[in-house]
């Protein structure tokens, strides 16, 4: 510190025992003996001295010879000392000490005396090269600093922190690389690089230090390196599975394991950090060294007594056994390591508070563990350290704090003329120490050990704190304990102080605080003036007072002002505390022009503007204040984020209320007060406000005019208009402008109230070179970049404008975040457009000329009369000079009149001639007359007084009568002023006009030279009138146009228009779809053919317009660059009316295009492209729409002349379908939509890609309906009777039944179409199922109503057709004749199509009268039959036909069953009916008998097994063996026996025929189609019973349509094909009856698999096409197949067919009861079914569901059974129920459901299908209950899930989350990359690839990552970015090879 800076210096060289001054000379010495070594510090060659053999024992003399030179040595030393010892008495003790010393450093080993002291560290004797141990207290950006031993101080410069390997890796983060690799506390070995002296104080030397292992270990090999060996190496870099190491050594390196990191390392390791690590192996073919970094292991690693050790390979920190040699004075000397000795100080000892008594626990030979502290490899001097904290490599730690003061501390030991050891009572606990002996106290004590004893207690403040030693050292003087500033840390700023001064220069002074803390008065603060010598106000020595400025970095300044030292007003010391309000003293630091600078405590600064200041009007601000004056200020506002505070000098403002205030912009009065030297004060009529000020500049537009204006104003005249510009305080800021007076109410006061593209008169506030500042009212100021001010970009922006110069800015562009406003000041757009510039130039002079007479108060202005411009007046010559003549006039003594020259009209004129003039312009303020001889202006003076009758107005009127206002003329430069022209109009009769050379923005630009007689093109802007003089003003082109030069054009044509411009454009060329226009200088634009009409859209909008006609056009948007012709058109316009209108009208209808189209909405369009399917219209600039070919009409014949009907420019009008936001697109129809439902379409469509598919359906068929006649496209003609595929949409397509085809019954009713052709069709059904596929059917016939061409008359009926088509099977009755189609054909009969929706049956005895041989031939699919109803069915919709024409079919019905025809022996033939296991049922030909053939006499031998030797329907011989007529029983026999002899041969016809005739039912499946909302949750089916032909069909039966299903997703119901369906059903049964035959034969092996096979072949055989038409066939099924969950639901939705509901509760039971309990899923199933069963017929349906529900769980996995229950409730939306039992599942019930991933996820699904809130706590839910293996899935699906249907930022956080954490995951890296992907956004798709490619993963998951990156990127077709991701993956490739 530096108030002991003198103190320490001594105390250095005086601490402890070991600061003897004899023990410094050892050092002394040998560093005066190393002078080559401090010269050599940087390039640190330390070793070149160093003997091969350091230890001993190698030296090149044999022992013999090193004794001999010893003796020689010691006899020589012996001498000496003798003859120093008579010269001196004093000198032998000097020598004893010096002996000692060298001694302990001798590297042999000691001979001789011991050393008396043990070695320290001091700055004395610390040379370079010595290797040190330190403890980092310090990390900055750039240094180190590390506490050394003996208290010293080292700087580690972040070069030297490690080894230049790593200067390339970290020099990117070489700023904040020192705190990422060190810490506060680290223990560090270190090496000397050089001392330097500190330049800030003299006497000390600053400790250059290096921390790199380079020289460190240096000497180091690898085969000194061993196992259990501790070293310190560096991070070089980290892999996959662990960290590269380098020891700062070439020849090996290291390498650190992972799994060998120490798990307690929170933080990961970084590149270059130090790390200590204990050697575990050693491979030398390799060079590598492994490490273990284990702290414990490292702590307690103790180094090995290695044979040729040298002192280079010893390192500070190093952990050795040594032995006690014997006790030294200040410590104790160790021997370690075989042959090295080393000393240990009284402060490291192990006991941190050794008493006086400490030598009793340092026996000799005691082992103790010690770490090496420092090595001095010149002097080979080596010191140790006990203490504990070290030895177990840790720096002891920190209690106290400097400046603490501690009452009790106990006093341990006393040295005797050094200090004494105290114990502090600090927390947690105890901290060592050491009071040296200057501060013991204030005076001188002698001796220490009576004034303090052992055990005493005392008063301590803490000085310093050593941190290597855990040391501090401490002050007993009462100075040190009563000041109240101690240490830097306890300056505040504000604070008053007493210090005294200690030094005094031409900067300032220095000043001490008591406690030695020194400060800087600087030079401004020494006095409140300035003073000239500061020497004489200060005097060193003298004790004042003052106040703490502020303190950073230690460096103190103060302040010794008066006013502030003794201010009472609170201390402002941060911006946090300026309050509003607060009053307090500062200092200004700076006077600006604008307000004053002024300066507080620490540093913070504020700004009193100058209407803040107390200033009167016009007083400079310098004059009243100046720099360094302190000043008493008011906090107006502060803004503490920003650092700002608004200051006032006023104390006790003055408010004034609302409505006495004056608003900027409004206009005031004032009379004229004074007039300074930089404006003119004006006493204001305003309320509250007294005062204004106008500046000079403010006075005109005019720059001219302002200093003249000025010079003749005196007090007491009065504005009768100015403007509030701003509000300084009470004083306002006016202006007398004419423009800005003229434009109050447009002035804007605020940036929202400035709009892009709009002129606004502004004045010029600042220049500088990069652009111009244009202030409006108050401060809103807008800025003018260089390249905008001026057309003529080379111009210096400072010469172009001066500071208060009025312009005129066209606004660019405003910010309306910052409130930045960007202008232009280009005279090309900024140009005036009337005549305010002159005519303020005409009205101010004549103002000058007033006051220049204003004694006369204006009357001598009345000779003005007298010379009205162009009339003649008389004069006379008074003198003729070279540049013209001059004129007297009688009557005006003081008026002179001029002619040049060239007004002379070659007159010769002569003085004192007499001569009659034109008057031309007159010069009020000088009183100058300019008339002209010239006869043009004669002339027209004649006419205009012909007639002088007239009036004087009405004659100057009638002169201007053919002159309009913007009327363009030609017009001569008749006299040119010096800011103004004189023209005259020789095409209006010489009418004179004035025009301006400048305008507002050029005032000061090079002005273009004029010529007498000079032809120039002007506007008429003014007529004559009392406003403008009887002036007539004129706006020259060559003014209002700027100077274009190449660069101006090119600007010119870029920012000349804007949007919302109008334009008068000139047509030059017509297109169909757009007019082609030119404008301006070179711009080009278009109108769209949208853009040339209101609302009412006509055909051919562009037929009225020719090429060059001009027309008035809003420009509305910039093309579009995607345009091809974007260079030629840049413009689009509009000539639309409604654009047409005043810009404020329009509003924001010039933006882009809004997309406010709705489905339905009438649009028209232009048609601009064709193709062969579609029509492209344009409905905007930037809107398409599509119109399908098959939209646009429904006749063929139109459809055929597509092409013609539509050409391009054609208006047509559709209605809106559907819309593409995105690519800007609609789809048109022609038809109104008539169903439409909150935007979406009711109706739905098919998309069919072949004629047996159906695809989802999309919402753009809302156009059709049910009646609809459509235009159609024949796709494809389906075989058989399928009829044909109509396309009747893009990709939608309906089906015409066969039989819809044409009116009359036609054989074949296809030959008239083909693929491709045009048809007209009716839509007659469109049928939609619950898999929201949609099936539209579709008739051709032109009877239907609408189906008529509309060329042809109204359709008649068919009188041809004999039968109508029947439409409903209940218009059927039996013997009623139809006709059909064949639809199919098997060997017992045939299907035919009666209608659309009706089938019927023909069995083959009812195919003809006669014997059909070949069914297939005669009766073709397709052919047209005619046949009579035989039966309805309307329930089952079964319809049979015959197609006989005799009635005579069959025998009489009491025939066929008679017994009595059947006689015993009688054989016959038959038809097996059923099989049973104890008999056959078999059917006798040509009857309705059935007989018994028993199992017994089926064959002569035995049967095991009836089933597998029969099948049903197979045909048999049998013998009639009894007959009961009574019980109507038939006995059969088969055997062998009984029919051996017999040949029982019929024909094969007769048996055939008789066969169907016996069996009237078909064993076939019908294949009607029935429409899957007949029977919803089963697929479509019609299974018809061979065993009886009067059983129903399941299920289908159209009044049972209503029944809600049982609905059940089973994995058997997945196709509506019968055939598959039965085939299921076989396996069920196989698989039933096989596991039954399992449980009765497990004996023998082969007999059960023949015996399966044999049950296999009998059950195909009884189920082939037999299905279940009855109760009683569902009841044999469920027999066969008891375990099938599908035949239970198919019996169970049989009965809810018939209504019977109880029934089927009774078979769920029975259901329940009967599958085996192992089927769990087959169970599962029923429970299903029986849920839907209950919520649909159970009374009432909850507690009904939820009673089986809870016995369901009983039975069946929970979880299963829950979520069955969900999927239920979420199909029949029933969502309350739903979320109750969401809400249940985790909770309630077992504990398995809690674990289940499952039911979490499907909880979060509904959660957030439903939008609802609350996500996020069943997610922390779900993650305290599932188990941890299980939370990656979770997250990771309930991440994809809020991707797809949540909040995807919500998706981003849970897998940002779960990749912190598992970073190495590939695939949620491939997870979280597919979700972004399918969102689209691109760059954040990129961010995530670039992140997943920079991580350090294994080199196949790496190749997967970018190969998934670069598929990415060449999906979106970017080269750039795919040659990108192509070298990313080289460079890794490259980097993998390296490593």
């Amino acid at each position: 510190m530096a108030a002991h800076s003198n103190k320490n210096q001594k105390r250095k060289s005086g601490d402890g025992p070991n600061l003897n001054k004899s023990s410094k000379k050892p050092f002394k010495s040998q560093k005066k003996s190393n002078n080559a070594v401090q010269s050599e510090s940087l390039a640190l060659q330390i070793d070149d001295d160093v003997p091969d053999f350091p230890r001993g024992g190698g030296s090149l003399l044999s022992r013999q010879e090193q004794d001999e030179v010893r003796a020689e040595v010691d006899a020589e030393f012996e001498g000496e000392l003798k003859s120093k010892n008579k010269k001196t008495r004093r000198k032998p003790k000097k020598s004893d000490s010096m002996e000692d010393d060298l001694g302990s450093l001798f590297g042999d080993g000691i001979t001789g005396k011991l050393p008396r002291f043990a070695n320290k560290i001091t700055m004395k004797n610390i040379s370079p090269g010595m290797k040190l141990w330190g403890v980092i207290s310090e990390v900055n950006e750039k240094d180190l600093v590390i506490n050394l031993p003996g208290g010293l101080r080292g700087l580690v410069r972040a070069c030297e922190a490690f080894d230049h390997v790593f200067d390339g890796e970290i020099k990117e983060a070489e700023s904040n690389i020192l705190p990422s690799i060190f810490h506060v506390g680290q223990v560090v070995a270190c090496i000397v690089l050089q001392l330097d002296d500190d330049k800030k104080e003299k006497g000390k030397r600053k400790i250059w230090l290096s921390l790199r292992l380079s020289l460190l270990h240096k000497g180091f090999t690898l085969d000194s390196v061993q196992e259990g060996m501790v070293l310190t190496s560096y991070v070089k870099s980290v892999e996959d599975h662990g960290y590269i190491l380098h020891f700062g050594l070439p020849s090996f390196t290291g390498f650190l394991p992972k799994s060998s990191l120490a798990e307690s390392r929170e933080n990961k390791l970084n590149t270059g950090q130090l790390l200590q690590g204990v050697v575990r192996s050693i491979d030398k073919a390799r060079k590598v060294v492994y490490l273990s970094s284990d702290p414990d292991v490292v702590s307690k690693c103790v180094t090995k007594d290695l044979k040729g050790i040298s002192i280079d390979l010893l390192v500070p920190g190093m952990m050795v056994n040594g032995r006690v040699k014997s006790t030294l004075e200040n410590g104790i000397l160790l021997s370690f390591l075989t042959y090295f000795t080393g000393t240990v100080d009284i402060f490291h000892l192990q006991n941190s508070f050794p008493t006086t008594n400490w030598k009793d626990d340092y026996m000799q030979n005691k082992k103790v563990n010690a770490r090496i502290l420092f090595i001095d490899p010149s002097t080979r001097a080596v010191g140790l350290t006990l203490n504990p904290h070290l030895v177990h490599n840790k720096a002891p730690p920190s209690h106290v704090k400097i400046g603490d003061i501690y009452d009790h501390s106990k006093v341990v030991r006393v040295d005797r003329g050094l200090g004494i050891l105290l114990e502090i009572p600090s927390s947690p606990a105890s901290t060592p120490t050491y009071v040296g002996m200057f501060d013991v106290a204030d005076e001188e004590v002698r001796k220490l050990e009576k004034k303090f004893r052992e055990g005493s207690r005392v008063r301590v403040r803490i000085l310093g704190f050593r941190h290597l030693e855990g040391l501090a050292m401490g002050s007993l003087k009462e100075s040190a304990l009563e000041g109240s500033v101690f240490t830097h840390s306890d300056v505040k700023p504000g604070m008053v102080v007493k210090a005294k001064v200690i030094a005094v220069d031409s900067f300032g002074a220095i000043v001490q605080f008591s406690s030695g803390v020194k400060a800087l008065c600087p030079l401004p603060h020494m006095s409140e003036f300035d003073i000239a010598k500061p020497g004489k106000k200060f005097k060193v020595g003298a004790e004042l007072m003052f106040r703490v400025l502020g303190c950073k970095s230690k460096r103190i300044t103060v302040t010794h002002k008066k006013t502030l030292v003794k201010s009472k007003l609170g201390i402002l010391s941060s911006y946090a505390d300026a309050t509003e309000g607060l009053i307090t003293h500062g200092w200004i630091t700076k006077i600006e022009t604008h307000g004053c600078f002024v300066r507080f405590y620490n540093g913070v600064q504020g700004f009193a503007p100058r209407s803040e200041l107390g200033l009167e009007p016009g007083c400079d601000a310098s004059l009243m204040y100046h720099v360094g004056q302190v000043v008493k200020c008011r906090v107006t506002s502060s803004v503490p984020a920003s650092r700002r505070i608004n200051l006032s000098f006023i104390m006790k403002p003055t408010r004034v209320s609302e409505d006495d205030m004056v608003k900027l912009g409004s206009l005031v009065s004032g009379v004229v007060e004074r007039v300074t030297s930089h404006a003119i004060i004006v006493c204001v009529n305003a309320k509250g406000y007294s005062k204004g000020t106008i500046s000079t500049e403010h006075l005109s537009d005019h720059h001219g005019l302002t200093d003249l204006m000025k010079s003749v104003l005196k007090p007491g005249y009065e504005f009768d208009q100015l403007l509030v510009l701003d509000v300084e305080g009470y004083n306002l800021v006016l202006t007398a402008k004419y423009s800005l007076i003229n434009s109050a109410q447009q002035l804007p006061l605020d940036h929202t109230q400035v709009h892009p593209n709009s002129i606004v008169h502004g004045y010029v506030c600042n220049l500088i070179e990069t652009g111009c500042f244009v202030r409006f009212l108050g401060r809103l100021t807008g800025f003018s970049p260089r390249k905008k001010a001026t057309d003529d970009q080379r111009a210096d922006i400072t010469e172009s404008f001066f500071v208060g110069q009025s312009v005129r800015s066209n606004i660019l562009d405003v910010s309306g975040e910052t409130g930045r406003i960007t202008l232009s000041l280009k005279q090309s757009c900024c140009s005036s457009t009337n005549a305010s510039f002159i005519q303020e130039y005409f009205l101010l002079e004549e103002k000058i000329a007033r006051l220049q007479l204003s004694d006369s108060k204006g009357s001598e202005l009345k000779w003005v009369e007298d010379f009205d411009v162009g009339s003649v007046i008389e004069g006379k010559i008074h003198e003729v000079k070279d540049f013209g003549v001059v004129i007297s006039f009688e009557k005006y003594n003081d008026v002179f009149g001029f002619m040049a020259h060239y007004q002379l009209g070659g007159t010769t004129v002569k003085t004192g001639s007499i001569v009659q003039a034109v008057v031309l312009d007159v010069a009020k303020a000088e009183r100058l007359v300019d008339l002209s001889l010239k006869r043009e202006f004669f002339e027209r003076f004649k006419e205009q007084s012909s007639n002088s009758q007239n009036h004087k107005k009405k004659r100057r009127r009638e002169a201007y009568k053919d002159l309009e206002v913007h009327q363009t003329v030609n017009a001569v430069v008749e006299i040119v002023k010096e800011n103004y022209l004189v023209l005259s109009m020789p095409d209006y009769n010489y009418a004179i006009g004035y025009a301006s050379v400048t305008d507002y923005n050029t005032q000061k630009f090079p002005q273009k030279q004029f010529l007498n007689g000079q032809s120039v093109s002007a506007t008429i802007m003014a007529l004559p009138s009392p406003s403008t003089s009887g002036r007539l003003f004129m706006l020259l082109k060559c003014v209002s146009e700027a100077i274009e030069t190449s660069s101006s054009k090119k600007a010119k044509r870029k920012s000349s228009y804007n949007v919302g411009s109008l334009v008068q454009a000139e047509i030059i060329e017509i297109r169909p779809l757009e007019l082609r226009l030119k404008f301006g200088i070179g711009c080009r634009g278009r109108v769209h053919i949208t853009e040339a009409n209101g609302d009412n859209v006509v055909e051919g909008p562009f037929s009225n317009f020719r090429i060059g006609q001009t027309l008035t056009a809003r420009i509305v948007a910039k093309a579009s660059k995607s345009e091809n012709n974007r260079k030629s058109c840049q413009w689009e316009l509009s000539i639309k009316p409604m654009m047409l209108a005043d810009s404020s009208e329009i509003g924001d209808k010039l933006m882009t295009e809004d997309f406010n189209f709705t489905t339905g909405q009438c649009v028209t369009g232009y048609v601009y492209k064709l193709d062969n399917e579609w029509v492209w219209l344009t409905i905007s600039r930037q809107m398409k729409a599509q119109l399908f070919l098959l939209d646009s009409a429904s006749e063929p014949s139109e459809l055929q002349e597509f092409q013609k009907r539509f050409t391009v420019g054609k208006a047509v009008s559709g209605h809106v379908l559907s819309l593409n936001k995105q690519k800007k697109q609609l789809r048109l129809v022609l038809r109104p939509l008539l169903t439409i439902s909150n935007g979406t379409f009711d109706g739905q469509v098919s998309k069919i890609d072949d004629p047996c598919s159906k695809v989802s359906n999309e919402n753009v068929i809302a156009h059709i309906h049910e009646g609809d006649v459509v235009g159609g496209r024949i796709s494809k003609i389906l075989p058989g009777v399928g009829g044909l595929l109509v396309q009747i949409g893009p990709h939608h397509f309906g089906k015409v039944d066969f039989t819809e085809l044409t009116d009359s019954w036609v054989s074949e009713p296809l030959s008239g179409y083909c693929e491709g052709q045009f048809v007209k069709c009716k839509v007659l059904e469109i049928s939609h199922s619950i898999k929201g596929t949609v099936q539209v059917d579709l008739s051709l016939r032109s009877s239907l109503e609408g189906m008529h061409s509309q060329n042809s008359a109204a359709p008649t009926k068919d009188v041809h057709c004999p039968h109508n088509r029947v439409e409903n099977i209940e218009d059927l009755h039996p013997n009623m004749v139809v006709q059909g189609y064949v639809k199919n054909i098997m060997s017992k009969g045939c299907f035919i199509i009666l209608s659309r929706k009706l089938d019927a049956k023909i069995l083959l005895s009812n195919l003809s009268d006669g014997y059909v041989e070949d069914p297939k031939t005669e009766f073709p699919i397709g052919k047209l039959v005619t046949g009579r109803v035989l039966s309805v069915e309307p329930l089952s919709k079964r319809v049979k036909v015959t197609l006989k024409t005799s009635n005579a079919s069959s025998a009489p019905k009491s025939e066929l069953n008679d017994l009595s025809n059947l006689r015993i022996g009688d054989f016959i033939s038959g038809r097996i009916k059923r099989i049973e296991p104890y008999g056959l049922f078999i059917t006798i030909d040509h009857t309705n008998m059935v007989g018994l053939c028993h199992v017994s006499e089926v064959s002569d031998d035995q049967i095991d097994n009836i089933e597998t030797k029969y099948r049903a329907g197979e045909r048999v011989a049998a013998k009639i063996l009894k007959v009961d007529e009574e019980r109507k029983r038939i006995s059969l026999g088969m055997k062998t026996s009984y029919i051996k002899e017999v040949d029982i041969q019929t024909p094969l016809k007769q048996r055939s025929y008789e066969a169907i005739k016996e069996n009237d039912s078909i064993d076939d499946t019908q294949l009607a189609m029935f429409s899957e909302s007949d029977l919803p949750g089963f697929q479509n089916m019609d299974i018809e019973c061979a065993a009886d032909g009067d059983c129903p069909v399941l299920a289908q039966a159209e009044s049972r349509a209503s029944i809600l299903p049982l609905e059940v997703t089973l994995d058997e119901i997945e196709h509506s094909d019968v055939d598959n369906v039965v085939s299921q059903n076989e396996a069920h049964i196989n698989d039933a009856e096989t596991m039954d035959e399992k449980k009765k034969s497990r004996a023998n092996k082969k007999a059960k698999e023949e015996r399966e096979r044999e049950i296999r072949a009998a059950e195909e055989r009884q189920l082939e096409k037999v299905i279940p038409r009855t109760a009683d066939e569902f009841e044999k099924l469920v027999r066969s197949s008891p375990n099938s969950s599908f035949v239970w639901i198919k019996y169970m939705a049989f009965m809810l067919s018939l209504a019977d509901v109880e029934k089927a509760r009774s078979i769920a039971e029975r259901a329940l009861r009967t599958i085996n309990f192992r089927e769990e899923s087959e169970k599962l199933n029923i429970w299903v079914a029986y849920f839907n069963l209950e919520n649909e017929y159970g009374n009432p349906p909850k507690e009904a569901v939820m009673k089986i529900f809870q016995r369901a769980l009983q039975y069946c996995d929970p979880k299963k059974v829950y979520l069955a229950l969900l999927g239920m409730y979420e199909r029949t939306e029933q969502h309350e129920l739903a979320n109750e039992l969401l809400d249940k599942m985790p909770k309630n019930v077992v504990k398995k459901l809690k674990l289940s991933c499952k039911v979490w996820l499907r909880w979060v699904q509904r959660l957030l299908k439903q939008h609802q809130d609350g996500v996020q706590p069943i997610v922390n839910r779900a993650l305290l209950s599932l188990p941890r293996k299980k939370h990656i899935k979770f997250i990771s699906q309930t991440a994809i899930l809020e991707f797809k249907c949540g909040v995807p930022d919500r998706g981003r956080s849970m897998f940002e989350g779960i990749l912190r954490e598992y970073p190495k995951r590939t695939d949620l890296w491939s997870i979280y990359l597919d979700q972004e992907i399918r969102l689209g956004d691109v760059d954040m798709i990129r961010a995530l690839f670039e992140r997943a490619i920079s991580l350090s993963l294994p080199l196949k998951k790496m190749t997967f990552l970018f190969k998934k990156y670069l598929e990415y990127e060449k999906s979106l077709g970017d080269e750039d970015r795919i040659e990108s991701v192509k070298r990313k993956a080289m460079d890794y490739a490259e980097s993998f090879d390296a490593n």
